[in-house]
């Protein structure tokens, strides 16, 4: 992972939220609440909430009476969440370093993180991190996409960008997002943080756009791919688009497309 991996600013928050969230979060933040929620916790703790898609499907499902506590470490992401959540008491923002959290011991009977371990520069610190934050018996609760190859539109988009730079190819897809899927790695590094029950699904879905442009913008322009493209040429970035656009609409259609998305859910208990 390299520094730009990280760097949601700019117009990424508001595209991100308006194209990328539903096009393949929204579905993944509905399992991943309801697992939460039939815990029936009444202290919950969400780690790099990004723009806040878990948040909001979480909430209503929540007891009047559970304390949440959101967290990102990018203040531009959290800004955006908050203002998307509206009014709820039960609701605490916080800007938090998932590795380093400003909580005490044994503060949480749950911890939710959706598609963001990927980001931590040091997997096993997080974990640690969370365990010490969760009341004995507590659980973490977070998911993980599968290889890029199994995430049709996420391949489309960086096979496009390394058309475009074929000398130099953005390769951030790939790399952090889709970089965090091998389950024997993901169990091993739990366990060094002092998790020993450990179990990971599967989950395919499907990924809906209203047209191959909108696949290709999410992608291409709502996410730090596009920090890589401008750092390179940022005269090319809508090419970029364009070609992603392109060879979506050629497997797909040039209506509404669908592709294939897959993931891994894992739940460990303290």
């Amino acid at each position: 992972m390299t520094e730009s991996d990280k760097v949601f600013t700019g117009s990424i928050p508001q595209i991100y939220d308006t194209f990328l969230v539903p096009l393949i979060f929204e579905a993944y933040a509905d399992d991943i609440a309801e697992r939460i929620a039939a815990l029936g916790p009444r202290m919950v703790l969400e780690t790099a909430a990004g723009t806040g898609v878990v948040t909001r499907a979480l909430a209503p499902r929540l007891a009047a009476d559970a304390r949440y506590v959101v967290t990102d470490l990018n203040h531009a992401m959290l800004d955006h969440a908050a203002n998307m959540q509206g009014m709820d008491d039960r609701i605490a923002w916080r800007q938090a370093d998932a590795l380093q959290m400003p909580f005490e011991d044994d503060s949480f009977d749950a911890v939710v993180c959706q598609f963001a371990v990927m980001f931590f520069p040091d997997k096993v610190a997080g974990y640690a991190e969370t365990l010490r934050v969760l009341k004995p018996g507590g659980s973490f609760i977070f998911n993980v996409w599968d290889a890029i190859e199994a995430n049709e539109f996420s391949q489309a988009a960086t096979e496009a960008a390394a058309s475009v730079f074929p000398d130099d190819p953005p390769q951030f897809l790939a790399r952090t997002p889709h970089g965090y899927h091998d389950v024997d790695l993901i169990r091993d590094e739990l366990a060094k943080a002092g998790f020993s029950q450990v179990s990971i699904t599967t989950l395919e879905k499907t990924s809906t756009a209203a047209s191959a442009h909108d696949a290709a913008y999410a992608y291409c322009q709502g996410t730090p791919l596009r920090n890589e493209i401008e750092s390179r040429d940022a005269t090319l970035l809508d090419q970029v688009t364009e070609r992603a656009a392109e060879a979506i609409a050629s497997r797909f259609g040039n209506a509404t497309v669908s592709g294939k998305i897959r993931a891994y859910v894992v739940e460990a208990v303290v």
